[in-house]
């Protein structure tokens, strides 16, 4: 298969897997997106999904947030981890959208990435899922398929996030890249990983990762 054909395939596949894709965190509008993505770092979406319905009764907009003070937020939202981080941030950022931005999340990337505790990645899901506007978020799922399928030689997601802008068509990379974190976690996790079920990689996976998968099963 030549690349094309094998990013062709790709497309076809996850599409065909995921035709209505849903958003793995849940929110109402771009400031409940933000903040249960900035929840998100390390820690898993079901997990935030169940803290965030505690948070937002108490404040689901950045004016109620600011009469919560760092430590009542951090309280709520201890279960998903790096609690004080992320509550210094959440109160930081949600006085800064009430100071320079009407108590609105802003569009531009640039903007959102001054937030406190916001970093490229979160402000790309913010863009892509509260705004429609394309970008191609990498998270550890991404970065892993994408090396796996040889779309990327990516040390890091700069790299792997470059690659994937270069080889997809930018109308599908808010789809596309729900999609493959879809796939990533049910066919082609980092562990407990059955190459028979990940259709994606077996039929276009990387050489040196076929080889690795087969040789480390026989050594089982």
């Amino acid at each position: 298969m030549t690349k094309a054909e094998k990013i062709a395939f790709t497309i076809s596949t996850l599409q065909e897997l995921y035709p209505e894709i849903p958003v793995p965190l849940d929110h109402k509008d771009p400031y409940t997106l933000l903040i249960a993505v900035l929840m998100s770092a390390q820690s898993t979406d079901v997990r935030v999904n169940k803290i965030t319905p505690l948070l937002f009764a108490k404040a689901d907009n950045p004016y109620d947030m600011i009469k919560l003070s760092v430590e009542e937020i951090r309280e709520i939202i201890k279960p998903v981890g790096l609690s004080p981080m992320k509550a210094k941030g959440i109160h930081g950022l949600s006085h800064i959208l009430i100071d320079k931005h009407n108590g609105q999340v802003p569009k531009e990337l640039e903007y959102l990435e001054e937030l406190p505790a916001v970093g490229h990645k979160t402000a790309s899901v913010v863009v892509s899922q509260a705004f429609g506007i394309p970008a191609f978020p990498v998270d550890t799922h991404i970065h892993r398929l994408l090396y796996r399928w040889g779309f990327t030689n990516g040390k890091n997601v700069v790299q792997t996030e470059k690659d994937a802008k270069r080889l997809f068509p930018k109308e599908i990379w808010n789809d596309l890249h729900l999609q493959i974190i879809w796939y990533g976690r049910e066919y082609s996790p980092a562990r407990g990983w059955d190459m028979e079920k990940d259709i994606i990689t077996k039929t276009i996976g990387r050489k040196t990762v076929l080889n690795d998968y087969y040789k480390n099963k026989k050594a089982r």
